[in-house]
Protein backbone atom coordinates (compact mmCIF):
# COMPACT_ATOMS: atom_id res chain seq x y z
CA UNK A 1 0.00 0.00 0.00
CA UNK A 2 1.40 3.27 -0.68
CA UNK A 3 1.14 6.35 1.79
CA UNK A 4 1.16 9.70 0.84
CA UNK A 5 2.87 12.17 3.18
CA UNK A 6 0.64 15.62 4.14
CA UNK A 7 2.49 18.59 2.76
CA UNK A 8 3.49 20.49 5.57
CA UNK A 9 4.40 24.19 5.58
CA UNK A 10 7.20 24.95 8.41
CA UNK A 11 6.16 27.39 10.99
CA UNK A 12 9.46 29.13 11.72
CA UNK A 13 10.01 30.02 7.31
CA UNK A 14 9.94 33.86 6.63
CA UNK A 15 9.24 34.52 2.82
CA UNK A 16 10.63 37.71 2.31
CA UNK A 17 9.06 40.48 0.41
CA UNK A 18 9.70 41.31 -3.28
CA UNK A 19 9.94 44.83 -4.78
CA UNK A 20 7.19 44.53 -7.50
CA UNK A 21 5.02 41.47 -6.31
CA UNK A 22 2.72 43.53 -4.15
CA UNK A 23 -0.90 43.29 -5.08
CA UNK A 24 -1.97 46.82 -5.84
CA UNK A 25 -5.34 47.40 -6.88
CA UNK A 26 -5.42 50.12 -9.08
CA UNK A 27 -7.85 52.84 -9.15
CA UNK A 28 -10.48 52.77 -12.11
CA UNK A 29 -11.66 56.35 -13.56
CA UNK A 30 -15.30 56.30 -15.21
CA UNK A 31 -16.37 58.89 -17.64
CA UNK A 32 -20.52 59.04 -17.41
CA UNK A 33 -23.62 60.16 -18.37
CA UNK A 34 -26.86 60.42 -16.39
CA UNK A 35 -30.08 61.28 -18.09
CA UNK A 36 -33.54 62.34 -16.53
CA UNK A 37 -35.57 60.89 -18.99
CA UNK A 38 -35.15 60.17 -22.46
CA UNK A 39 -34.33 62.60 -24.68
CA UNK A 40 -34.11 64.84 -21.15
CA UNK A 41 -32.02 66.66 -19.43
CA UNK A 42 -28.31 65.57 -19.57
CA UNK A 43 -25.65 65.39 -17.20
CA UNK A 44 -21.42 64.45 -17.50
CA UNK A 45 -19.59 63.79 -14.90
CA UNK A 46 -16.19 62.07 -13.58
CA UNK A 47 -15.91 59.33 -10.49
CA UNK A 48 -13.63 56.87 -9.10
CA UNK A 49 -16.72 54.65 -7.91
CA UNK A 50 -19.40 54.36 -10.53
CA UNK A 51 -21.67 52.36 -8.14
CA UNK A 52 -21.24 54.78 -5.28
CA UNK A 53 -22.15 58.24 -7.93
CA UNK A 54 -24.58 56.89 -9.59
CA UNK A 55 -26.48 55.55 -6.29
CA UNK A 56 -25.80 59.26 -4.54
CA UNK A 57 -27.90 61.01 -7.80
CA UNK A 58 -30.53 58.44 -7.32
CA UNK A 59 -30.92 59.31 -3.97
CA UNK A 60 -30.70 63.05 -4.04
CA UNK A 61 -27.72 63.19 -1.85
CA UNK A 62 -25.53 65.09 -5.12
CA UNK A 63 -26.62 68.51 -4.77
CA UNK A 64 -26.37 70.96 -7.46
CA UNK A 65 -27.72 70.32 -11.23
CA UNK A 66 -28.31 66.95 -11.51
CA UNK A 67 -30.44 67.06 -8.15
CA UNK A 68 -32.30 70.20 -9.79
CA UNK A 69 -33.20 68.93 -12.95
CA UNK A 70 -34.32 65.39 -11.42
CA UNK A 71 -31.16 63.76 -13.41
CA UNK A 72 -31.11 60.08 -11.79
CA UNK A 73 -30.55 57.80 -15.07
CA UNK A 74 -27.31 56.02 -15.89
CA UNK A 75 -27.07 55.88 -19.68
CA UNK A 76 -23.69 55.67 -20.27
CA UNK A 77 -20.52 55.22 -19.06
CA UNK A 78 -16.82 54.76 -20.38
CA UNK A 79 -13.38 53.63 -17.82
CA UNK A 80 -10.20 54.72 -17.97
CA UNK A 81 -7.19 53.59 -15.80
CA UNK A 82 -5.73 57.60 -15.19
CA UNK A 83 -7.50 60.39 -13.53
CA UNK A 84 -6.03 62.71 -16.58
CA UNK A 85 -7.41 60.56 -19.14
CA UNK A 86 -10.91 60.50 -17.40
CA UNK A 87 -10.77 64.54 -16.91
CA UNK A 88 -9.55 64.60 -20.29
CA UNK A 89 -12.31 62.45 -22.09
CA UNK A 90 -15.18 64.48 -19.72
CA UNK A 91 -13.76 67.87 -21.23
CA UNK A 92 -13.80 66.41 -24.95
CA UNK A 93 -17.53 64.98 -24.72
CA UNK A 94 -18.67 68.47 -23.02
CA UNK A 95 -18.00 69.93 -26.10
CA UNK A 96 -19.61 67.98 -28.28
CA UNK A 97 -23.08 68.85 -29.32
CA UNK A 98 -26.31 67.54 -27.48
CA UNK A 99 -27.09 65.27 -30.96
CA UNK A 100 -23.46 63.62 -31.03
CA UNK A 101 -24.07 62.78 -27.32
CA UNK A 102 -27.68 61.26 -27.80
CA UNK A 103 -26.38 58.19 -30.39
Amino acid sequence: MLRLARCQRPTNTVVPAQAGTHNTVSKRYCVYLLASNRYGTLYLGVTSDLIKRTWQHREGFVEGFANKHNIKRLVWYEVHDDAYAAITREKQIKKWQRSWKKT
